[in-house]
């Protein structure tokens, strides 16, 4: 079975798709000093971005994980992926409060989604 890595550097590889599934890494935002609201947009768009780079869609997600240092910012980073999320093919989700790799960093999502 073949593996296809998408945007990798020296470190890791942003995605990763295998046997009809796609790993989606940790993904953050690029503006570290924006609103939560903010920052959930960019890491969503970042997501979409590598489900169309690798040949998916928000209709095939099977799960994301949620992290996020402060949980008091769940109902605002809600706010924005419940927009985001297809309203007929949720995925399965948890979200857990955690420390991130940047004192800034308000949110980081991973996730993995069906494909052909």
């Amino acid at each position: 079975m073949s593996i296809e890595r998408f945007q990798k550097n020296p470190r890791m590889s942003m995605a990763v798709k295998h046997a009809g599934s796609l790993h989606i890494s940790g993904q953050v935002p690029d503006d570290f000093e924006a609103s939560i609201e903010e920052q959930t947009r960019q890491v969503l768009a970042k997501i979409d971005a590598l489900l169309t780079e690798a040949g998916s869609d928000r209709s095939r997600l099977v799960s994301i994980n949620v992290y996020l240092p402060m949980i008091m910012d769940f109902d605002a980073m809600n706010s924005i992926y419940d927009a985001w999320i297809d309203p007929e093919n949720q995925p399965a989700r948890a979200c857990v409060e955690a420390r991130l790799a940047h004192p800034s960093l308000r949110v980081e999502m991973s996730a993995i989604a069906a494909v052909e």
